[in-house]
């Protein structure tokens, strides 16, 4: 039962170079009652290194879903966590996994969840956690602080076991209105910066800075399904010819 209460939770691994990775990510999420597997463009896989390291939980790879881009892995998803070895200078909320795995599993009653591990030696690059809503980060040793990625996805997969059988996680009560998953947030932001160039707030040639700091304020208020349809109607108001205004 426990198992299948942690179905909508996505594990998305990017850009995994070392199949053997992959199966051993298969094995730690097996062991903690997680199947969502995501791969955005491994290296090499299927293979039989990763079948070799899942020990059993060959089953997961043979569900993996393998997707071209990490917007593609993200669709439906109302709640994104971008995992990091390092603290970022991007403004994002950040998590420990106690914390990351608490509201995952409050969010998971509703909506699928992903949480995204980067490469092996250069984790994810902030366009890539621009598509987050948090940063999860695991404390360790400052000296030697980076984690095998297996070694992180089953630290993060037993807190969700964790969280999924602590006392209260029942009672708790999600929001009426589910939060807009990810690709339509991407929608959003792409309506977005074609209205603010339209009426000639941003400039086309440099939106980079403007939009990183939108994705920002939006990615915190997490809008609903129903403030995402009020958004994007102000929006498509905002774009109909300034002589329909007068």
């Amino acid at each position: 039962m426990v198992c299948a209460m942690l179905n909508r939770v996505r594990i998305v691994l990017v850009d995994t170079s070392h199949p053997g990775n992959i199966g051993a990510v298969a094995r730690a999420m097996k062991n903690m009652c997680l199947s969502q597997l995501y791969l955005v463009q491994p290296q090499q896989f299927p293979h039989a290194e990763a079948t070799a390291r899942a020990s059993g939980a060959d089953d997961l790879l043979a569900s993996a879903v393998v997707c071209d881009s990490l917007p593609e892995a993200l669709v439906g998803c109302g709640l994104v966590v971008g995992a990091s070895a390092r603290l970022r200078h991007l403004k994002l909320p950040q998590w420990d996994p106690r914390q990351c795995a608490e509201r995952v599993v409050e969010e998971a009653r509703q909506r699928d969840v992903a949480i995204i591990f980067g490469r092996e030696h250069s984790g994810l690059t902030n366009e890539e956690l621009a598509l987050c809503h948090y940063l999860l980060h695991i404390p360790s040793n400052p000296d030697y602080s980076s984690l095998n990625i297996a070694a992180a996805v089953q630290v993060v997969t037993y807190e969700l076991l964790m969280a999924r059988g602590a006392p209260g996680v029942e009672a708790v009560e999600g929001e009426s209105e589910p939060p807009a998953s990810a690709d339509e947030m991407e929608r959003f932001y792409a309506h977005l910066r074609e209205t603010l160039v339209d009426i000639g707030f941003l400039n086309p040639d440099n939106p980079r800075v403007m939009m990183r700091r939108l994705r920002r304020l939006f990615n915190r208020a997490r809008p609903n399904q129903v403030e995402m349809n009020i958004l994007r109607g102000i929006l498509t108001a905002s774009q109909k010819p300034r002589s329909r205004q007068k």
